[in-house]
């Protein structure tokens, strides 16, 4: 049988636990209004109610922090919600079972990083992993707003303290502090945008809180090897003992590849009686097939590979895992920049300046593009000042013909013993005898 008398604070606190189960004392004021009070002492406000067919119960406030007073002022409330037709356990059910970051974090892993390069894919989780999961943890996507990106990528943009391990075996790195990274903040929030412009498509929030993000300012480097640099860079390049880590350098100054390019290149993909390499899209940067032309020296590069003892190998570079290529030259060009005097200067480098080279021949932006493969116009317009030198070759030129020609001036004293026509006052051009 029910048990029914008028909740006050003396009916809740002298009400004894009953050994082995819960029960419940209901109020005679508001109906479905009851206290719970559980085995091992405790004791909690409810509300019993039906919604669709269905009985349910809401526990919502636990006694003593909540007075008898209190909770029936709130089941009251309540009661009028259910009696409009609300279901007060839907919003609560609804937001248990709401996604979040970490959710998010997961569907965008297994949607949109697999259609991306395995560096690519690699480097987005690591932000995520370094930076969006640690700041957000077990926030609701419609939680987080764009005062928290704001935040988020100000922490990026200061940068840490390198190395990012806690008891660094180095001096050195121990003293090195933070470094501002405004690039990889600018990178983070792309990554933060994309994951919303998702949530957004997948109905998990209305809005893109890292739509527009404040993007940092970013300073393209710009480092060339002069010729002279060039010459060191070939002399050392010729006296290394690895002669598979030098022709892949040299293959990344002579087509202008990306290092990982020029690494995953097969032999297949080149074609030594058209003198052109057709890189295959899984190892270009814009996911598409790139055909370029080669030059003979490259091809001499192939040929010597070719004959190298490697039987069965399709790689052009094996390494010195059975059955994949090389897999980084780092420890190489470090040593190859103080032989060469160039320690400023990375691997990428090395492509800006065949491009540089290529403007200085005479080729145009488009053409530059066209062999650098680039998807977008503007990536190579950052070569555009280089071809300053012809333009200004043209300008120089026209300034030469407006420039009035010079003319040769005569003294009176010694005007008889010139040969160049003169004029008298009269008038009359006379000529020197």
């Amino acid at each position: 049988m029910v048990n029914r008398q008028k909740l006050t604070e003396v009916v809740v606190r002298d009400a004894a636990p009953i050994e082995g189960r819960d029960y419940q004392i209901f109020d005679t004021e508001v109906r479905g209004f009851a206290v719970c009070i559980y085995r091992g002492g405790g004791r909690a406000f409810t509300l019993d109610y039906r919604y669709a067919g269905r009985q349910r119960r809401m526990t919502f406030g636990r006694w003593p922090e909540w007075s008898v007073s209190a909770a029936r002022t709130r089941a009251k409330e309540l009661r009028r919600y259910i009696d409009a037709g609300g279901d007060p356990l839907a919003n609560r059910d609804a937001l248990r079972e709401a996604p979040r970051i970490t959710d998010l974090i997961t569907r965008y892993m297994e949607l949109h990083l697999t259609h991306l390069a395995k560096l690519n894919a690699a480097d987005q989780r690591s932000m995520m992993a370094k930076f969006i999961a640690p700041a957000w943890g077990r926030m609701l996507v419609t939680e987080v707003s764009s005062y928290d990106v704001e935040l988020l990528l100000n922490k990026v943009a200061e940068g840490r303290a390198r190395p990012a391990k806690a008891n660094p075996n180095n001096r050195a790195r121990k003293l090195q502090g933070s470094k501002p990274t405004p690039v990889r903040a600018n990178r983070v929030g792309e990554v933060v945008r994309k994951m919303f412009a998702y949530a957004v498509k997948w109905g998990w929030r209305e809005d893109n809180p890292a739509m527009g993000f404040r993007r940092r300012m970013e300073t393209p480097r710009e480092r060339y090897l002069s010729q002279e640099e060039i010459a060191r860079l070939a002399t050392a390049l010729d006296g290394a003992q690895d002669a598979r880590a030098a022709n892949i350098i040299r293959m990344c100054m002579l087509t202008g590849a990306r290092v990982g390019e020029v690494r995953q290149a097969r032999f297949e993909d080149f074609n030594l009686e058209h003198l052109s390499w057709t890189k295959p899209a899984t190892t270009t940067k814009q996911r598409r097939v790139h055909r370029v032309p080669i030059s003979e020296e490259a091809a001499v590069i192939v040929r010597q590979r070719l004959q190298a003892d490697y039987p069965g190998c399709p790689w052009l570079f094996p390494g010195d895992t059975p059955g994949h290529p090389v897999q980084e030259v780092r420890r190489f060009w470090k040593r190859i920049q103080k032989e060469a005097d160039i320690e400023d200067v990375r691997i990428h480098d090395l492509r800006h300046t065949f491009a540089s080279l290529l403007v200085s021949g005479g080729a145009s932006l488009e053409m530059i593009g066209k062999l650098l493969g680039h998807s977008q116009m503007q990536t190579t317009q950052r070569y555009a000042h280089l071809m300053d030198s012809p333009l200004r070759a043209g300008v120089d030129a026209v300034a030469s013909a407006f420039k009035p020609k010079p003319r040769l001036v005569h003294d009176a004293d010694t005007s008889s013993a010139t040969t160049a026509p003169h004029s008298n006052p009269n008038g009359v051009t006379a000529s020197a005898s």
